[in-house]
């Protein structure tokens, strides 16, 4: 007979599981972030982590199946999807519930979202978000809290001021420069893609790049071509001013930007705009040191309609190969006032912001505020499988004092194993109470840090001056630990 086929014990591709220190990490971030949130007055907001394809809409190419991009399937003649961002979801809230829900709605929203892509080196499938939003407000003033918030929850995080700058653009200045370049009109939105991706590229291909593919095209280090717009000299000329535009000052940015929109109305409608979000933000006092105008920013092609934003850290890190390098986007949003629309045929103006999770837990990790190992619990070992009850006393006792604890639940026959568990666990303390200690009232404590430095480089003068192993009365048990955890 044959045996049974045993599963193998893997991750699916592009998928990954999270431990202990990354978990806890990744929710005290969180939180922070979170608690700036609410003191802006947005409130928590979760959704199902399905959602209908209809409702998703833009992975919808043909009526028989979704497009790829989405983990879909078929229930009762209708398709169902893993949501692909908190944005489409919040669409669909602020149009199902839009008679129950204040207007404006600011919500925020932390949650996993799922793509079917292929994945690469630190490239999920299976990722976090953490986004804010506000739905119903036309008000620049919405665009410049955004943006305030996002400052305020890079600091909270522990990105330092001077470690990081939030951009600002706006897409209708954009869409102006196009106008005033002749890149106006449906049968030029081929040629809008193509200068909308090469701007997108400044920093990595700069000026020659950009106008290569703002021209004819180009060709990278592989050999691979890529097609340009095809724009004349002049033309091109514009384009690259727009995206050379930022001067030492907001005002001069918006003096400049003003020159390049000429007569469109969009243009220098957008120009306003910024204009206003800079004297709003300077008022609450964010200087350039936070936050500054910047004609570089594109972000979505076809999603953004008014301003733009995106965070980026200033600081650089060492990548794979050891060369120095920025470390980049963190955040981004903007405004999107056609969303909502999709399900109630009116417009509904909204602007929010994105942060991306792992990213902004990479960067702290790189500045050294988190990734140092976390300190596990409190381990109280068992000498006597008979008096459980006693450790069981114990554990309570550091428990409802606010220590993390826990009971060695193992086979206790072998003490040195106990103690192996403690290093694993990284704990900081091990109490120890045999037959002896009881009869005697005491407990002993081992302090596994210093133990741990003893064993590595410790002098015998520092042991002397603060031992590894004390015994203490039993009724000071959760005294001396607290000691003990504080040194």
């Amino acid at each position: 007979m044959d045996k049974p086929r045993r599963p193998k014990a893997e991750t699916p591709k592009g998928f990954r599981d999270y431990f202990g220190a990354e978990v806890t990490e990744r929710k005290a971030m969180l939180d922070r972030i979170a608690g700036v949130y609410h003191r802006y007055g947005f409130d928590p907001l979760e959704t199902s982590a399905v959602e209908t394809v209809e409702a998703l809409g833009k992975f919808l190419p043909d009526v028989d199946r979704p497009n790829e991009g989405v983990f879909a399937w078929e229930e009762d003649s209708d398709w169902l999807a893993l949501r692909y961002d908190l944005t489409a979801p919040l669409a669909r809230v602020a149009a199902q519930y839009r008679n129950d829900l204040p207007s404006p709605y600011r919500r925020y929203a932390m949650g996993p979202v799922w793509r079917n892509e292929k994945p690469g080196p630190g490239r999920y499938r299976q990722f976090y978000q953490c986004d804010a939003d506000t739905v119903g407000s036309s008000s620049v003033a919405a665009d410049a809290e955004i943006c305030a918030m996002l400052a305020d929850a890079l600091e909270e995080a522990g990105i330092p001021r001077g470690d990081y700058v939030v951009k600002v653009n706006n897409r209708k200045v954009l869409n102006g420069v196009m106008e005033v370049a002749g890149l106006s009109g449906d049968d030029k939105e081929p040629e809008r893609g193509i200068v909308l991706r090469a701007i997108d590229k400044i920093d990595r291909l700069g000026e020659d790049g950009v106008r290569a593919l703002l021209g004819a095209g180009r060709k990278d280090e592989s050999g691979d071509f890529t097609k340009g717009a095809g724009l004349s000299r002049d033309q091109a000329d514009l384009v690259v001013g727009f995206t050379t535009a930022k001067r030492d000052t907001g005002t001069a940015t918006v003096a400049r930007l003003r020159e390049l929109v000429g007569a469109s109305v969009i243009g220098a409608e957008g120009v306003d705009e910024l204009e206003a979000i800079a004297a709003l933000l300077d008022a609450q006092g964010y200087g350039p040191d936070r936050i500054v105008l910047d004609p570089g920013i594109v972000r979505g092609l076809g999603y953004y309609t008014g301003p733009v934003y995106e965070a980026e850290l200033t600081f650089q890190i060492t990548d794979e190969k050891g060369r120095p390098r920025n470390f980049g986007s963190v955040a981004g949003g903007g405004r999107y006032d056609g969303l909502v629309k999709r399900f109630t045929g009116q417009d509904v103006p909204a602007t929010g912001v994105s942060i991306g999770v792992d990213r902004l837990l990479a960067a702290l990790r790189a500045k050294g505020r988190i990734g140092v190992e976390a300190e596990g619990p409190v381990v109280v070992t068992v000498m006597d499988r008979d008096r459980m009850a006693d450790y069981m006393a114990m554990v309570g006792e550091l428990r409802a004092a606010g220590i993390r604890a826990e009971v060695y639940l193992g086979n206790p026959k072998n003490f040195g194993n106990q103690l192996k568990y403690a290093d694993k666990r990284q704990s900081p303390v091990a109490v120890i109470q045999g037959g002896n200690e009881a009869m005697a009232g005491t407990v002993i404590l081992k302090d596994l840090i210093l133990g741990a430095k003893i064993a590595e480089s410790a002098t015998l003068e520092e042991w002397k001056d603060r031992p590894a192993q004390v015994g203490v009365p039993r009724a000071d048990l959760v005294a001396e630990v607290r000691k003990m955890l504080g040194k």
